[in-house]
C-alpha cells in the first residue's frame, strides 16, 4: 500500500469519477472524504485539514483562483497539515497551467496516474520547493501564491506572480527579455519582448516603493535581494 492512513479530500463534480477515485485511493491505504461541489473545496479543505486534495478544476470558471484558495485554506488554517493539491484538469492554456502547481492529472486518467500523483505530492511536502521568498520589503509565499509588499497584500495575476517568483529565485542575476520569455512564458508562447516590459511595469505599479525590480540598461532586468 502507498498510503498509511493519510486523509485525502477528493473534490469531484462527476459522481462516477469521484467513486472511482475514492475506491482506488482507499485501496492504497488512504482515508478519503468526497466534496461534490468544486466551489465548496476551500471550506472543505479548511474544515477537514486533509494531507492532500485531489481538486477537480475541469469545470471551474477561474481554475487558478480556486486552486489558490484551496492552497491558502490548507496552509493558513491553525493546526493544518499543510497538505498538497493535485489538480485534475482538462485541456489548459499553458499560462493557466503554470498557475496550478506541479501536481496534475489530465482527464481522462487511470487509477495508477492518480495514485502516483497523490504519492508524489505527499512526498514532496511543498508544491514549489522553497515555500517563502524574500527580497527587501517583499515576501512571496510560493505555496499559497500570495504576495506581501511592505505589509500589504498585493493581488497579482498568474503570469505576474510567475515572473516575480522567477526573479526572486535568482536575486541579483540580470536576465534579458528573451531569457525571461523562455523561462516564464515558455518556448513557443508567441509573446514578444514588449510583453516582458508590460508585465514588469505592471508589477512595479502594484508593488510601489517596495518593488525590488531594477532595469539594467541595454540588457534586461534583475531583482535586488
Amino acid at each position: 500500500m502507498t498510503g498509511s492512513g493519510e486523509l485525502v479530500l477528493v473534490v469531484e463534480h462527476d459522481p462516477a469519477v469521484a467513486e472511482l477515485q475514492r475506491r482506488c485511493l482507499t485501496r492504497e491505504g488512504y482515508r478519503v472524504e468526497v466534496e461534490p461541489d468544486p466551489s465548496g473545496a476551500p471550506d472543505a479543505a479548511a474544515r477537514l485539514r486533509p494531507d492532500a486534495v485531489v481538486l477537480d478544476l475541469s469545470t471551474a470558471a477561474q481554475p487558478v483562483e480556486l486552486y489558490r484558495r484551496v492552497v491558502q485554506a490548507l496552509v493558513t488554517r491553525p493546526g493544518s497539515s499543510g497538505g498538497r493539491v493535485v489538480a485534475v484538469v482538462g485541456p489548459l492554456d499553458p499560462a493557466v497551467a503554470r498557475g496550478l502547481g506541479p501536481h496534475r492529472v489530465d482527464r481522462p486518467f487511470g487509477p495508477r496516474a492518480l495514485v502516483q500523483a497523490v504519492a508524489v505530492a505527499m512526498r514532496r511536502g511543498s508544491s514549489d520547493g522553497t515555500p517563502e521568498l524574500r527580497a527587501g520589503a517583499l515576501t512571496l509565499d510560493t505555496a499559497a501564491r500570495t504576495c506581501d509588499a511592505d505589509g500589504a497584500d498585493v493581488a497579482l495575476t498568474a503570469t505576474e506572480f510567475d515572473l516575480l517568483r522567477y526573479l526572486a529565485r535568482n536575486p541579483g542575476r540580470v536576465f534579458t527579455r528573451e531569457q525571461l520569455l523562455e523561462s516564464v512564458w515558455g518556448p513557443g508562447a508567441g509573446a514578444g519582448s514588449r510583453t516582458v516590459d508590460v508585465h514588469i511595469a505592471q508589477l512595479r505599479a502594484k508593488l510601489g516603493d517596495a518593488s525590488p525590480i531594477r532595469t539594467v540598461r541595454g540588457v534586461g532586468y534583475r531583482l535586488d535581494p
